[in-house]
């Protein structure tokens, strides 16, 4: 990478990395023949592009504690780096399952598309059935070469080591959340409180703190750093998630590779629908309460749009953004006044920006 902060750079960093990865796993899966290389085409396609939010929180997060690394460090540090995307995609690959989503990132869902290889191959059997199998053994195995690429990522075991034990936290906090959403939906019901724990384990501390803490443990960081990169990541990944939420409604879908409106095709009780089921009049709370997640014609997503918009909902999130992302950023300048490294606080300030205040 150059040596001033450039994003795009970054990514293309961490995408040689995943290449790299993927080409060794590659080796020792042609053994088992074309289905095994089918699989390996999917990880390939699922790891590929993105916005590499967790890998470059993990690799600032080191940075905070030791400096932006530089050479063997580096190289290590990006494959550390990496290893987040790869827990991400897996997480993607068994949410898009859940949710019943047929798109991600503009192409169809992994167990979409395994759908179709069964259907177009004209095999026996259930299709969906196989592409919900392929995409629960993808996710899977992401996980596990997630654990694989941390752990062989070129650094000590003694600063390895606290890092995985980062990495099992944020798994198990991750998976929990996940089942979380699922209970959630089938209920059919989320306080604004609830929606909340569910965003924070499902998502926030995921996409944000933990990344910060595995790279700060790879650092060798104090519990007082780590406990600072805490009051600076969750908020942040609250804002972050909360963000997401708002595009998963009035996002542009050329921006997000998402229909319009998908959250409300697949039902999902996030923050700020349960806002607005809490503010909207009864019958407008009714209406959108039924509407959740059946099939939507776009003037039908419009009116529920409304709904949401008229209840207030949307202000009220955008508010919430705000006041997370300001405490974000108060956190980091006390940070900054404790010492962290000044490169490393320019850097996640830019990144806390394009957390918040994205389109995609």
């Amino acid at each position: 990478m150059a040596d001033a902060w450039d994003p795009a750079d970054f990514r293309s960093a961490v995408q040689a990395e995943l290449d790299a990865f993927l080409d060794e796993q590659a080796a020792r899966l042609a053994p088992l023949g074309p289905d095994a290389e089918r699989l390996l085409t999917e990880a390939r396609a699922v790891v590929s592009g993105g916005k590499r939010f967790r890998a470059a929180f993990c690799f600032w997060g080191y940075a905070v504690v030791a400096g932006r690394p530089t050479g063997s460090a580096e190289h290590a540090v990006l494959r550390a780096s990496a290893a987040l995307e790869l827990l991400h995609a897996s997480a993607l690959a068994h949410d898009d399952l859940m949710d019943a989503s047929d798109t991600r990132r503009g192409r169809p869902a992994s167990h979409r598309g395994f759908e179709a290889e069964h259907r177009e191959d004209d095999w026996r059997g259930d299709p969906e059935q196989y592409g919900a199998a392929g995409a629960i053994l993808l996710g899977d195995l992401l996980l596990s070469w997630a654990d694989e690429l941390l752990r062989r990522c070129g650094l000590g075991w003694e600063v390895v080591g606290p890092a995985l034990d980062v990495l099992d936290l944020c798994r198990t906090e991750v998976i929990a959340g996940q089942f979380l959403d699922v209970s959630v939906q089938a209920r059919g019901r989320a306080s604004v409180e609830e929606a909340m724990t569910v965003l924070r384990y499902k998502s926030a501390k995921y996409s944000i703190e933990r990344p910060l803490h595995i790279g700060a443990a790879l650092a060798g960081a104090s519990t007082e750093t780590l406990a600072g990169l805490s009051d600076f990541g969750l908020p942040l990944g609250e804002a972050f998630q909360l963000r997401d939420d708002v595009l998963g409604v009035f996002g542009d879908p050329s921006a997000t590779g998402k229909p319009a409106g998908d959250d409300l095709v697949e039902g999902k009780r996030t923050v700020l629908v349960a806002h607005a089921l809490a503010s909207a009049p009864p019958a407008d709370a009714g209406r959108l309460d039924v509407a959740l997640g059946s099939a939507l014609l776009p003037a039908e997503v419009d009116d529920l749009r409304s709904i949401i918009d008229r209840s207030g909902a949307r202000t009220a999130v955008e508010d919430a953004i705000n006041e997370l992302a300001d405490r974000s950023l108060a956190a980091l300048d006390a940070g900054r006044s404790a010492g962290w490294d000044p490169a490393a606080c320019g850097a996640l300030t830019d990144l806390a920006s394009a957390a918040t205040q994205r389109s995609a």
